[in-house]
């Protein structure tokens, strides 16, 4: 007995079995290779592009998506097997292309008779292995039984070719195929009468998502199939499911989806896969209220600023930081979030800014002895006056960042020059509290610095003859308390700041910096290097200056 015969007998028990476009010969069946040949001369015909809704006819082709983000598809009925053939679930085995044509010779010489065209049926049915469910009873009925009943089990021959080469066969049963696809129905329907139907699926994207699909069919449970295969498989399947209008398939997929988390990823699939096909609304009503929002921007407008408002009244320091670092990584244009954030209102948050400033003001006067202890709350009393001041200028700080990265800051430079009053409290008050302060500032010099902040030379202009004194009293305080403050950045954007205005301004404030610098030294910034540029532009002319500008 060849090699051929041996394969033959050692798969007729398995589940499934080695197909072949021209069966081995065998002692049971000697002269059906030529059998098969004439066969499929009866059997092939050409499907063209066609709609779902004529599948009845053979004499075209249907197109439809037969894997995951394929575009086109035809199905077609096969003429010639394909060297790769799959031997049981889950595993196909490569045959060389020449020992195929070799094969296909050597069977060419049998004769045939009508004991090997009796046989093809039966042989093929024994062949695969299955669970084939009653359209009524919906029990396990053993193949032999259903022989006899449909007319031959397993007489559909289903060859997918994958887009960039390789093919899968499997043979299953028209009744099983029919009941459950809408697509493969038409066409068994178009070609009612052969004794074996031959469909062909080209550029399938994936197919062990097709193979796995079509086994689905045989599952009464489907639903504890899926627990098995995960999420993201789960989504390649409804769309193939889609495709061939498998509904108890997009059914259960459906509902297993909604039930389980997602990655970002996977909801990505089902966004894309929810614009592909429209499935019916009882059924992915969940499913489309996790993925769309109904939510107006009015609506998150209004949540944007009950975020920051709640941050800006936390008690609790811990929570407080760990909250400004998830609503800013939200709501800045920076976030991996840029291209779905809604557009936040600019008046809910100077509202808010307005609220910490009155509260940091309140403090100030605390801090200079200008409210009296008895207007002070228990709460306001039990905890230390620094911490309370830190607590509202981080707020403020925090709010001012988000207005930096959104590019609406250029009203808060006018909102912090008209802090008079907390100019003078800052006079009356111990620099351990009063360099808090210097902190806004800071923030504002460094955008400014950075081109950052663009205002007008009037708003730099006050914002400077208003609190550049201050910043040079603080500075110490701010170099031995950072606070995340970088002083290098700080003394640099200070000085660039001080060189965007008129000559004459410039000249008063270098004067100012000068003196601070000889009496206090290491205590004041360092704004030497922009000194030295305003030296030059104001007392250097003509070619000369340009000569010391290109040093």
């Amino acid at each position: 007995m060849d090699g051929h015969t041996r394969r033959r007998h050692g798969s007729r028990h398995r589940s499934w079995c080695c197909t072949f476009n021209a069966p081995p010969p065998s002692p049971e069946n000697p002269h059906l290779s030529q059998h098969y040949r004439t066969n499929n001369n009866n059997c092939k015909t050409k499907l063209g592009p066609q709609k779902p809704d004529s599948l009845s006819k053979l004499t075209t082709s249907i197109s439809v998506p037969n894997s995951p983000q394929s575009s086109k598809s035809e199905l077609s009925l096969v003429g010639r097997m394909d060297p790769r053939r799959i031997l049981s679930p889950g595993r196909v085995s490569p045959i060389d292309h020449t020992d195929s044509l070799e094969e296909d010779r050597h069977s060419s010489h049998a004769t045939p008779s009508a004991a090997a065209v009796d046989s093809l049926p039966r042989s093929r049915s024994r062949s695969f292995r299955a669970k084939i469910e009653s359209p009524d009873t919906h029990s396990s009925l053993d193949p032999s039984r259903v022989e006899g009943e449909i007319g031959g089990a397993y007489d559909v021959r289903l060859n997918l070719k994958r887009k960039n080469g390789g093919v899968m066969v499997l043979e299953l049963s028209s009744s099983v195929l029919a009941s459950n696809s809408e697509v493969f129905a038409g066409l068994i329907a178009g070609s009612a009468g052969k004794k074996m139907y031959r469909i062909e699926v080209p550029e399938v994207e994936n197919l062990g998502v097709f193979k796995e699909t079509i086994e689905l069919m045989f599952e009464e449970d489907i639903a504890k199939r899926l627990v098995k295969i995960g999420v993201n498989r789960a989504i390649d399947i409804l769309e193939v499911s889609a495709g061939i209008m498998f509904r108890r398939g997009v059914s259960s997929c459906l509902k297993y989806l909604e039930a389980v988390p997602w990655t970002e990823e996977e909801e990505e699939k089902l966004r894309s896969l929810f614009t592909m096909f429209k499935f019916d609304e009882a059924t992915s009503r969940d499913i489309l209220a996790r993925l769309h929002s109904q939510q107006s921007t009015g609506t998150l407008q209004n949540l944007a600023r009950h975020l920051v408002s709640s941050i800006t009244t936390c008690s609790d320091a811990n929570a407080r930081n760990e909250l400004k670092s998830l609503v800013k990584g939200l709501l800045c244009k920076s976030s991996v979030y840029e291209k779905e954030q809604p557009d936040i209102n600019k008046e809910d948050f100077y509202a808010v800014c307005q609220s910490c400033m009155s509260e940091l003001h309140n403090l100030f006067e605390e801090a200079s002895d200008a409210i009296p202890h008895e207007r002070m709350t228990r709460k306001e009393m039990g905890k230390p006056l620094i911490a309370r001041i830190s607590k509202q200028v981080d707020n403020i700080n925090f709010l001012l960042e988000i207005l930096l990265d959104r590019q609406m800051a250029e009203e808060f430079v006018d909102l912090w020059v008209n802090q008079g009053n907390l100019l003078k409290l800052h006079e009356r008050a111990s620099p351990m509290v009063r360099y808090e302060l210097s902190r806004v500032s800071a923030i504002l010099f460094i955008a400014m610095g950075t081109r950052k902040l663009h205002c007008c030379s009037e708003a730099r202009s006050g914002l400077l003859q208003a609190w550049f004194g201050p910043m040079l009293l603080d500075f110490g305080w701010l170099q031995r308390c950072r606070k995340g403050l970088d002083m290098k950045a700080l003394e640099e954007a200070m000085g660039q700041t001080l060189l965007t205005l008129p000559l004459k301004q410039q000249y008063v404030l270098f004067m100012e910096w000068f003196r601070c610098f000889s009496r206090n030294g290491s205590e004041c910034p360092n704004l030497s290097k922009a000194f030295q540029i305003w030296w030059r532009r104001s007392f250097l002319r003509g070619s000369e200056t340009h000569a010391v500008e290109s040093r």
